[in-house]
């Protein structure tokens, strides 16, 4: 089995003025396809440095990363760019909704930057803001909608282009308690009933407990990777 995630002894050295700063050191992690993990750990423990590096939003300093099977470690930032537009798809705390733009046309921009032609990129739209709910909620502008349902609209978004890999920062940080379950409801369907693979970063131990692994960073290094324990004993939610 190909891992949709490889990253093999990944490295990450910021340089602040004279100082070198390691965010990541040696990490070595696999994901595979269907799975649905948590990324976790505290401020400055490397978790967001690893997302940004399996997200093709940086370069590691050292080490390898495959994606799909595919080394893209060493390629250029335009490299990086087609290969996020075609492999990922991703969810932010904020959002990241065009504020002047429907439900729809948020969910198509994916699809225009690929140069999907007009009539198919609004009929995956549509179906893609129908899976997460909102197939009534097409012509609404972000403003018109609650926080859980911009926030499902980005999810919509993220799916249009059939990504191999979802990646989430922090997906229900501003949302509240039940909108938050309602959003990791949403993702653990997506999970279990379309195979979706999803790697979420959080600091909150209610929402990775939705997802069937849990990696935990500190100082630049995994230092736990364990199955959540609603999965670990029956391998399905209980």
């Amino acid at each position: 089995m190909t891992h949709v995630v490889d990253a093999r002894n990944l490295r990450k050295v910021y340089h602040v003025g004279a100082e070198d700063l390691a965010a990541l050191g040696d990490v070595t992690l696999t994901v595979d396809p269907g799975e649905f993990v948590a990324v976790m750990g505290p401020s400055g423990s490397g978790k967001s440095t690893f997302m940004n590096i399996i997200g093709c939003l940086d370069q590691p300093s050292g080490g390898t990363y495959l994606l799909d099977g595919h080394d893209v470690s060493r390629l250029s930032r335009d490299q990086l760019a087609e290969v996020r537009s075609r492999k990922l798809g991703f969810v932010f705390q904020g959002f990241n909704l065009l504020a002047r733009s429907s439900a729809l046309e948020n969910v198509e921009l994916p699809l225009t930057y690929a140069g999907v032609a007009v009539e198919e990129r609004r009929a995956r739209a549509v179906a893609a803001l129908k899976a997460v709910g909102l197939g009534n909620r097409i012509g609404h502008l972000p403003s018109e909608l609650s926080g859980g349902q911009q926030q499902r609209v980005a999810i919509a978004r993220a799916l249009v282009n059939d990504p191999s890999l979802i990646l989430a920062d922090e997906p229900t940080g501003n949302l509240d308690s039940r909108s938050s379950e309602d959003i990791m409801r949403l993702f653990l369907g997506l999970n279990e009933q379309r195979g979706i693979t999803i790697v979420i970063v959080t600091h909150e131990l209610d929402v990775a407990n939705w997802t069937r692994r849990i990696v935990n960073f500190r100082d630049g290094m995994v230092v736990d990777d364990h199955p959540t324990a609603s999965f670990e004993k029956t391998g399905a939610r209980a």
